[in-house]
């Protein structure tokens, strides 16, 4: 009999502040790689596709959504990524606008706001390591203090990872969302914009419903002996104090090899004709140079674009499914993903399902759209080490049941 693990989710949401992949984004990780998304900033919802603590392991993934969604093609967003830069250059210079929605790089702070951010960022990070969540705790805004769990949780999984860490502050910026309300869709553009756009010296930020007040993201850049690790920290000033917002675990590696290892194959792959895995290694590269799922930077715009390129057509996205037949059973495919399980690198199915009450049925289904998706794709065979089906229903609630491609015959 076919080995299998059978997992069902009930996408229990504990986040309340949309950190939007709406506007960018990044795929779902899982294990040492997973992001742990736990933003707790109240009346919103979150879009992400990230595994989060609590939450269902295989969400559509957020570069899937990404420069999909944004109202243009990838074509001309950049000369309107300069437009909308350029008017809010202007606009700054307005009174009363000026502080509505601005960015400053590490480079542009002054000593005193620098050296604040890092400390505090140092400091939760140290907390971390240490497995002190109760610190951690009385550290965090009062809307992440009452709900806590996910980042016990989380970091108490991740204690090997993080044991005998030592970290720098890679880089932080400065977000001022002064207001009277929430802001439906602030955009950061931080640094340096070229003629075409980004550049090695700039960032930009993509937050939906964000509550008014002062924000600071920090990059750390961790290594242990497990390995190198992105750990990222959203921080909100509190009085003279920064308080934790957000925090966000993501390794560099898998399987010792990073971003450029996986661009490598995925190239390999293209030369190959097997454009399916090409396409998937692309989207792993880009999530391993990608620490946020709402920033994007000039690397990870270069690989955005290259793997939107490289994207096959039969592939869902944007909202479009794609249709897979088992026997006399056609199944709605709504994703399609690498994410890591472990220490290996598996592909992810999600399609649509009505069966999700019913272990027995949804087993089955997920077992066929399985074999379905290997026997149209058998090029996968040789660049995963398993598949995880994933039944969805229309709220949400999804089963999930994975198979070692071994096994899938």
């Amino acid at each position: 009999m076919a080995s299998s693990i059978t997992f069902e989710s009930h996408a229990i949401r504990n986040v309340d502040w949309l950190l939007s992949c709406a506007r960018f984004p990044l795929e779902p990780q899982k294990s040492a790689s997973k992001p742990i998304v736990v933003n707790h900033f109240r009346q919103s919802k979150i879009l992400t596709g990230h595994t989060e603590s609590g939450v269902n392991l295989a969400e559509a993934p957020n570069y899937l959504k990404v420069k999909v969604d944004f109202p243009m093609t990838t074509a001309s967003r950049v000369p309107a990524l300069l437009a909308t830069f350029i008017a809010l250059s202007a606009l700054a210079v307005l009174p009363g606008i000026a502080a509505a929605q601005t960015c400053q790089t590490s480079a542009e702070l002054d000593e005193a706001t620098r050296t604040a951010i890092t400390n505090a960022a140092q400091r939760y990070f140290g907390l971390a390591v240490r497995g002190d969540t109760a610190s951690l705790r009385q550290n965090a805004i009062p809307s992440l203090a009452s709900d806590f769990a996910g980042i016990e949780n989380t970091i108490k999984d991740h204690q090997q990872d993080l044991a005998g860490a030592q970290a720098t502050v890679k880089s932080s910026f400065l977000l001022d969302a002064s207001g009277a309300a929430p802001n439906p869709h602030a955009e950061f553009y931080c640094g340096v914009f070229g003629k075409n756009g980004q550049t090695s010296n700039s960032a930009a930020f993509y937050l939906d419903n964000l509550p008014p007040g002062k924000y600071a993201v920090a990059l750390l850049d961790a290594s242990s002996p497990k390995g190198r690790t992105m750990f990222s920290e959203v921080l909100q000033q509190a009085g003279t104090d920064w308080k934790l917002g957000g925090l966000y675990l993501k390794a560099a590696l898998i399987g010792g090899h990073d971003s450029d290892w996986f661009l490598a194959r995925a190239n390999e792959y293209k030369s190959k004709g097997q454009l399916h895995n090409a396409w998937f290694y692309s989207l792993e590269a880009r999530s391993l140079i990608s620490p946020l799922p709402f920033m994007s930077t000039l690397a990870t715009d270069k690989l955005f674009d290259a793997a939107q390129s490289a994207q096959p057509p039969d592939m869902p996205a944007g909202g479009k499914t794609a249709d897979i037949v088992a026997g006399t059973t056609t199944y709605k495919l709504t994703a399609v993903f690498p994410e890591v399980v472990g220490t290996d690198l598996d592909l992810i199915v999600r399609y649509q399902s009505a069966n999700v009450d019913n272990p027995n049925v949804a087993y089955q289904d997920n077992v066929n759209v399985m074999k379905a998706l290997v026997t149209k794709y058998p090029e996968v065979r040789d660049a995963f080490a398993a598949v995880v089906a994933r039944a969805v229903d229309a709220s949400g609630r999804d089963y999930g049941t994975l198979l070692a491609m071994k096994d899938i015959k």
